[in-house]
């Protein structure tokens, strides 16, 4: 049974509480206090030590089968070191290696580890970009926190992804590959050699870039709703991108793949949550006839606050709730809907398409979902894709790519001097 199904209301919200109180206070001790002073060392860009490769790296040539593995790194990596009593370290950028753990390090036995999933991209117009790198880290700092890791000034983070991204981006992405990414993946473990259930007296933050593939459906993605098993649940920790949120899907995901589908959809009581470890959204009529683009909403902090899913909802709101973008306009729904509900829209005919959202599939359509040991067939308008989907795809790529000038690609300066 279902986690919610057994836990007393005033249970999870008195959870919630105290939990709240607890991230409160584990900011209120890496933040500065109102003299301006704190008792601990900040995380603190400005000060970046730097110590470069002597043994660069080859990169590899596009169809390169190293980069379907997702195993190859670049040059260097951001790493810094925060300890209960001192605060944050000076970060160094050096070249990319290995860790050092104790076996007894928190991370290893406790989960005590979150971290971030974002691309630098290579724009058409030869320009290095990140996409809303802000969101990224802001949300990175509320998983810290979550799980008694340490607070920083998410600007810092920011700061130093972009050193990362300003020494390896223009080798690695070089202007002669137009239109490509690297996948970029700021982390941080409790790394505190001691044993106890205890919040960390040590973490590491790193900071990495590898290759990734491109992981389109061309034909669509097939879901299978999961019957049994439950990604989160209200009072929990789903909002939070930490590594204890996807350890445990995998052999649901595994066994989903086994049948011939892509990813689990995930039920919590029969209401839609996530799609693998990317937000879903259905594109369907009304029984009022409206069309409404439809997600899970943020209340009960069981889905991740996706930085695409953000991104998709407002450039809805902007672009698709009044006529003129080619498509019937919509309405904007943030709310709890069930998998019956799906069922119904799609066998009524009112379903008009569905898909997933994230930053490593992307905007990804859905042809399929299993549901009750039966293949409901999802509309893909255009062939490959819904029309709706399409449209924001394209959006977010111009954006991402810099066909479109907007805010949220963050331009990287790959001239800038940073020694």
């Amino acid at each position: 049974m279902a986690p919610s199904a057994v836990t007393p209301p005033h249970e999870v919200q008195q959870t919630a509480e105290l939990t709240a109180a607890a991230v409160a206070h584990k900011l209120a001790e890496t933040t500065k206090q109102p003299n301006g002073q704190s008792a601990l060392r900040l995380l603190d860009a400005s000060l970046l030590k730097f110590t470069k490769t002597k043994t660069p790296m080859t990169v590899p040539e596009p169809g390169d089968p190293i980069i379907n593995s997702s195993s190859q790194c670049t040059d260097h990596m951001v790493t810094a070191v925060w300890r209960v009593s001192t605060g944050w370290d000076a970060p160094e950028l050096k070249p990319y290696g290995n860790l050092s753990l104790a076996p007894t390090a928190s991370v290893l036995h406790y989960a005590t580890e979150c971290f971030e999933g974002m691309k630098m991209y290579r724009g058409y117009d030869g320009k290095l970009r990140l996409f809303r790198p802000d969101a990224n880290c802001r949300r990175m700092l509320t998983s810290a926190t979550r799980i008694a890791l340490p607070g920083f000034d998410p600007l810092e983070l920011q700061k130093l992804i972009t050193a990362m991204v300003t020494v390896d981006g223009p080798k690695w992405l070089p202007k002669s590959r137009p239109g490509t990414f690297l996948y970029l993946r700021p982390t941080m473990i409790g790394s505190a050699g001691a044993l106890g259930v205890a919040a960390p007296k040590e973490a590491t933050l790193f900071i990495i870039a590898t290759f990734m593939p491109k992981l389109d459906q061309p034909r669509g993605m097939k879901l299978l709703a999961s019957q049994d098993s439950v990604r989160a649940w209200p009072g929990g920790f789903g909002f939070a991108k930490v590594g204890a949120n996807y350890g445990p899907t995998l052999m649901a995901n595994s066994e989903a793949r086994a049948r011939g589908y892509d990813q689990v959809l995930w039920l919590l009581d029969g209401v839609v949550t996530e799609a693998g470890a990317s937000n879903f959204f259905v594109v369907w009529r009304s029984k009022e006839g409206k069309v409404q683009l439809v997600t899970a909403p943020l209340d009960d902090k069981i889905i991740l606050d996706g930085v695409t899913r953000r991104s998709i909802l407002q450039l809805a709101r902007e672009r698709l709730t009044s006529s003129g973008a080619g498509v019937e306009s919509l309405e904007i729904v943030e709310k709890k809907f069930s998998m019956e509900d799906v069922a119904e829209a799609v066998k009524e005919g009112r379903m008009i398409e569905a898909f997933a959202a994230g930053t490593a599939y992307f905007v990804c359509p859905v042809c399929v979902v299993s549901y009750k040991n039966e293949d409901l067939t999802i509309p893909m308008k255009l062939g490959e894709t819904g029309e709706y989907a399409g449209l924001i795809k394209t959006w977010l790529m111009d954006i991402m790519y810099g066909r479109e000038q907007h805010e949220w690609g963050v331009i990287i300066d790959e001239k800038e001097d940073l020694e």
